[in-house]
C-alpha cells in the first residue's frame, strides 16, 4: 500500500449564486502554510514536479480542469487524477510527484508547509530511493 499521501475533500458551502470552497491552514490542510504557487499553462506533454523533498509537505488542488499527479513512495507508486476543485491531495515528506497531462485550463494551486530550499529537494530519482529505503 502507497504511504506518504492521502486525498482530502473540501466543504463545499455554496448556493444557488455558486459554490465557495474554504480551506485552512491546521484544519484542512494538516500543517502550516509558508509558501503558495500555482502552475498553469503547462502543455499537456510537459512533466512537472519530477522530485522528491526532504522537509516540505504539500497539498495539490487543481482548481481549474484537469492534471495527474504520480506518486512514489520508493516502495508504491499511484497515480490520482486531480479534476475536482473541492479535492486535493496531500504529499507527506520524501514522496517523489510527478504531475503531468494537464488540460489546457489547469489551474494546479499547491500550498507548502515549507518556504523555498534548493537543498531540500532531491531531483535524481536513484538518489530518492537510496534515501527513502533508508529511512523506512
Amino acid at each position: 500500500m502507497m504511504k506518504g499521501y492521502r486525498m482530502i475533500e473540501f466543504p463545499q458551502l455554496g448556493d444557488d449564486r455558486g459554490q465557495l470552497v474554504v480551506v485552512e491552514q491546521l484544519k484542512e490542510v494538516p500543517f502550516e502554510i509558508k509558501r503558495i504557487f500555482y502552475i498553469y499553462g503547462t502543455q499537456a506533454n510537459v512533466s512537472r514536479g519530477l522530485h522528491a523533498n526532504r522537509q516540505s509537505q504539500f497539498l495539490l488542488i487543481n482548481l481549474s480542469g484537469t492534471c495527474k499527479v504520480k506518486v512514489d513512495d520508493g516502495k508504491n507508486t499511484d497515480v490520482i487524477i486531480l479534476d475536482k476543485p473541492h479535492t486535493g491531495v496531500y504529499l507527506d515528506k520524501m514522496v517523489w510527484k510527478e504531475m503531468y497531462d494537464f488540460s489546457k485550463d489547469s489551474i494546479l494551486l499547491v500550498l507548502s508547509s515549507e518556504l523555498y530550499d534548493k537543498a531540500e529537494y532531491i531531483n535524481d530519482y536513484e538518489q530518492f530511493l537510496e534515501e527513502a529505503n533508508r529511512a523506512q
